[in-house]
């Protein structure tokens, strides 16, 4: 007669090993790891076209705050425009509140860098419309708050 091993036996087993993995991974990761981060775009236009001293003033604003790298894009594509700062910001300012409440110095510079690449590829940053209505619902209100917090974080 063969023994079975419980259900619950082999669910402790596999959730110990996943925590296992998630601490590796994490003890692997370098503390400085997303403050040295670049942020990056993909600008449609020629690499001469883009010169550091004359970048769009949401990027000239702070001055020697930032490092920038102009290269070609991979597969003669554009141009690829990165920043990063050149300070690292405390680590308090990269946790989830922080982030939560917009004091992430690295949203001001993403939002930054997205109205400079519309600038140069367009010569204007396109911003949404007004609400089509004068009376805001609980929705309405939702869709907004969103809004305004992905200018930082990239994605709605």
């Amino acid at each position: 007669m063969a023994s079975r091993t419980p259900l619950w036996a082999a669910a402790a087993g596999v959730t110990a090993a996943a925590a296992v993995i998630v601490r590796r991974r994490r003890a692997a990761r370098p503390a400085s790891d997303s403050a040295d981060r670049w942020l990056t775009v993909t600008i449609n236009c020629a690499p001469a076209d883009i010169q550091p001293e004359k970048l769009p003033s949401p990027l000239r604003e702070y001055g020697e705050r930032i490092e920038t790298r102009i290269r070609p894009a991979p597969g003669d594509r554009g141009t690829e425009l990165a920043v990063r700062l050149t300070e690292s910001p405390p680590p308090s300012a990269h946790s989830l509140p922080a982030r939560l409440a917009g004091d992430d110095p690295r949203q001001d510079l993403r939002r930054a860098l997205r109205e400079a690449k519309a600038l140069l590829e367009t010569g204007e940053v396109m911003l949404p419309d007004a609400p089509p209505t004068t009376h805001e619902t609980p929705g309405g209100k939702l869709v907004g708050l969103l809004s305004r917090r992905a200018g930082g974080e990239g994605v709605l």
